[in-house]
């Protein structure tokens, strides 16, 4: 009644089942631009949002936050 079936919380920093993990770097493309500016990029489908990039850039980043559907980056 006062949960959901989605699983046990776990906080916002580790997804199980993200491709990715916070302090790593990754070589990414940046697909698309989010509603308030940041680059979108995916590692295995799941999106990473970079700021300061632009549709097109090959960018170094690294991961700094890991949620649940989406992670928080910036270029190296």
């Amino acid at each position: 009644m006062y949960g959901n079936d989605r699983g046990s919380f776990r906080g916002d920093s580790f997804a199980p089942s993200a491709p990715v993990e916070a302090g790593k770097e990754y070589d990414v493309e940046i697909e698309d631009v989010a509603e308030k500016g940041d680059g979108i990029a995916r590692v295995e489908g799941f999106v990473i949002f970079v700021p300061e990039t632009k549709v097109g850039d090959q960018v170094t980043i690294v991961v700094d936050r890991v949620m649940q559907r989406f992670a928080i980056g910036h270029k190296a």
